[in-house]
C-alpha cells in the first residue's frame, strides 16, 4: 500500500455526524476509535487475524491532539509498530484530516491467555509478520 506518510500502514475512515460533539468537533474519545479501527484492519490484513481470533488487551493508550477535526469527511490513520516485547507490542498513530495532522498517539497491546487472564507470549507467526521497529 503506498502511503504519503512515513508509516508503513494507512487506513481511511469516515468521519460521521455522530462523531461530532456539541461544539462541532470530533469528540476526543472518537480519535481512539479511529485508531482501533485501523489496528483491527492491521490485524486482519497484515497478521491474518480476525477480531474474534484475538486475545489481546490495550494496556496503554496515549493521544496528543494537534488540530480539531471539525467536519464530516474522511480521516487517514497511519500506523507503525515501534516496539515488540515478549508479550506485547507498541503501535504509534498519526491521524490526518484535510491534509493536516489532527492527532498523534500510541498504544501498547498485550497478548492475554484467555483461560488465566495473564500475559502470554506473542505468537511466533506475529513476530515474523510484524514490521520490525526501526
Amino acid at each position: 500500500m503506498s502511503s504519503p506518510y512515513e508509516y508503513p500502514y494507512v487506513t481511511t475512515h469516515e468521519v460521521r455526524f455522530r462523531d461530532l460533539d456539541a461544539v462541532g468537533h470530533v469528540n476526543n474519545v472518537v480519535y481512539a476509535t479511529y485508531c482501533e479501527q485501523c489496528r483491527v484492519k492491521f490485524f486482519e490484513e497484515i497478521l491474518g487475524e480476525g477480531l474474534s481470533d484475538l486475545s489481546i488487551v490495550v494496556a496503554h493508550l496515549e493521544m496528543d491532539y494537534r488540530t480539531p477535526i471539525d467536519d464530516i469527511g474522511t480521516v487517514d490513520v497511519a500506523l507503525d509498530v515501534t516496539d515488540v516485547g515478549r508479550t506485547s507490542f507498541e503501535t504509534t498513530y498519526e491521524l490526518t484530516f484535510e491534509g493536516a495532522v489532527a492527532a498523534t498517539g500510541s498504544s501498547v497491546q498485550v497478548v492475554v491467555d484467555p483461560e488465566t487472564g495473564s500475559a502470554a507470549p506473542l505468537p511466533e507467526k506475529w513476530r515474523e509478520l510484524l514490521p520490525k521497529p526501526s
